[in-house]
């Protein structure tokens, strides 16, 4: 399935989307803007409950999501910089086709998309069309106004 450099994706095992990603062939895991970690333990498993801002520059419609920690990882940046962040698995929707991968959660404040989609997603049936966007469609216009940050006067 050929998708474009970004994309609109959903993440229903979070009850997140639609959210603007891009996708990144060079990035190995995906990455999610997420705050508020807070790691816990439950029935003796280690989880995080962290909230997500779907849109870009706005931090309207928050969603507060709980889950398993699967790992915990040292990323390293495109500019070098190394971080140590907590992994989840989950479920992204991206082009009708649902897949399940490993997500960074990391703050993406100064980031031009809320979500990376990485090599480990897209290799499962995805080819990356690096002049073309939005493949899969768009959301209704008043969603990609929400991202925007723009009131729909709805």
């Amino acid at each position: 399935m050929t998708a474009g450099w970004r994309e609109w994706v959903r993440l229903p095992g979070m009850g997140v989307g639609p959210v603007k990603a891009k996708l990144d062939t060079g990035a190995r895991t995906s990455a999610l803007h997420a705050f508020d970690l807070v790691e816990f333990e439950r029935d003796g498993v280690d989880w995080v409950r962290f909230s997500v801002h779907p849109w870009q520059r706005s931090n309207q419609d928050a969603v507060l999501v709980e889950c398993p920690v699967h790992d915990r990882r040292t990323i390293r940046s495109s500019t070098g910089h190394e971080q140590e962040r907590v992994v989840v698995l989950t479920e992204i929707e991206l082009l009708g086709q649902t897949v399940t991968t490993e997500v960074t959660l990391t703050r993406r404040d100064e980031m031009g998309f809320r979500m990376l989609v990485g090599r480990e997603a897209l290799r499962r049936g995805f080819l990356v069309d690096s002049g073309r966007s939005y493949l899969g469609g768009r959301p209704p216009r008043k969603v990609r106004r929400r991202n925007r940050g723009v009131s729909s006067g709805a």
